[in-house]
């Protein structure tokens, strides 16, 4: 099932997500939902707090950038209850965007190693590396389970210039082809 994508302005986005345990009621769907919520909307990565969940849950399949890095061939994961162990290297920019903040896309600089402890949807914990592409979009849902957006990354002088449209996604002025709750609570598809 499609789930509508909370837009930028709701304050779930805002928040710190909690852990979960293997009891969580109904996570298997839940996480069948987010993946196909986020192929919906042609995603590569989406975070629970964007399906208005605050919990420690994101979903990820990079494939799409296997042209890019044949790595990432087959690259999709679930990450329960991460926790970043360690980020290195020298900081790249790279254009991201985000299912929450549709029509923006800026800059963003992140370190391109990450060590990441997490569980995966049997609640097997892991410990590993993961670099490139792949470290950067985790680091990007990471981040919204943290209360964290890729705005907030932005020069002050971006900001401003991208205000106006942040405020007309929050206002619900948006155009997408999937769809979105936004923080006035109605769901728009356009």
């Amino acid at each position: 099932m499609i789930l509508p994508i909370v837009a930028y302005g709701d304050p779930v986005l805002r928040k710190k997500a909690k852990n979960i345990n293997p009891d969580y009621p109904g996570l298997e769907p839940l996480i069948h939902n987010m993946f196909e919520t986020m192929y919906g909307a042609s995603g590569v990565g989406l975070a629970a707090p964007q399906i208005g969940k605050s919990i420690r849950l994101f979903v990820v399949d990079a494939s799409p950038f296997a042209e890019e890095d044949p790595s990432l061939e087959g690259f999709k994961k679930v990450f329960i209850n991460p926790e970043i162990l360690d980020e290195e290297g020298e900081e790249w920019a790279f254009n991201e965007g985000c299912l929450s903040i549709p029509d923006v896309r800026e800059d963003v600089d992140r370190q391109p190693e990450i060590k990441l402890r997490y569980q995966d949807e049997n609640f097997d914990e892991h410990e590993e590396a993961f670099k490139g592409l792949a470290a950067r979009v985790i680091q990007h849902e990471y981040d919204h389970i943290e209360g964290v957006l890729f705005t907030d990354y932005l020069a002050p002088i971006r900001k401003t210039l991208i205000k106006g449209k942040l405020m007309n996604i929050a206002k619900g002025k948006v155009k997408t082809d999937y769809p979105m709750k936004f923080p006035t609570a109605k769901l728009k598809r356009r």
